[in-house]
């Protein structure tokens, strides 16, 4: 009877490892033929977390029909004439073995460490003190609706102005708290140049009239009113 047993030297295979319970295993190992089944397993033990005594080895072709069961383990690797490209598939016959139930891969089937409120409040450096922090914080340096009233004090509606930074030159059009801003009092000006970003609409609300693009809302500490006369664009400096 023909031997199966083909054994050239120290050749080697390369084979595609699979295992029945790790869907996602799969992995590339080299072999030398020479290696019995039971070194075969030791190698795959350290890789699948499958005991050598729970493991049975099963090889498939490159066309995944099914070759042979690596029953004995005393036996040469090439007795069996694996081929690159072969598949040589991992059985977890331990029904207790890590690898069973798929919770290797499965993450819903671990059990999650859970905490109580009152005992996560009494822990430091947690996300939810730090939250708090930031809202203590806010809280703290929230904007009075009086903000800068009293700068407004020598701020009138059709003053003449500079507004910083850029030394922008316009009139005064509005003066108050502005409802779709921030708390506090602001400056409503016509530039006289297209330096602004409105028509004196913002947000919907309309707080003066003016040319698109020539309005601006501005808080009063940018505001210096005084003789400010529009530029002339046509005048040169003296030589």
């Amino acid at each position: 009877m023909a031997s199966k047993l083909q054994l050239q030297g120290d050749d080697s295979v390369l084979l595609r490892v699979t295992h029945c319970n790790i869907k996602s295993f799969s992995s590339e190992v080299r072999f030398s033929l020479q290696m019995t089944v039971e070194a075969v397993k030791e190698k795959l033990w350290k890789k699948s977390g499958t005991s050598v005594d729970s493991m049975s080895l099963e090889l498939y072709d490159d066309t995944d029909a099914k070759v042979s069961d690596l029953a004995h383990n005393t036996r040469p690797l090439g007795f069996y004439s694996p081929q690159d490209g072969f598949r040589l598939h991992i059985i977890d016959r331990d029904p207790s073995s890590l690898t069973s139930g798929g919770w290797l891969e499965d993450t819903s089937l671990v059990e999650k460490y859970k905490i109580s409120d009152e005992a996560y409040n009494k822990l430091d450096g947690t996300f939810r003190k730090f939250k708090e922090k930031m809202g203590l914080q806010n809280s703290e340096t929230k904007i009075s609706d009086n903000y800068m009233e009293d700068l407004c004090a020598n701020i009138k509606v059709g003053d003449r102005c500079q507004v910083e930074p850029g030394d922008k030159r316009g009139v005064v059009k509005f003066v108050g708290r502005a409802e779709t801003l921030a708390p506090g009092f602001w400056v409503g000006v016509q530039y006289d140049e297209p330096l602004g970003k409105h028509d004196g609409m913002v947000k919907g609300q309309r707080y003066f009239e003016c040319p698109p693009l020539c309005g601006g809302m501005v808080r009063p500490d940018k505001v210096k009113v005084g003789d400010f006369p529009e530029c002339d664009p046509f005048e040169e400096d003296e030589i």
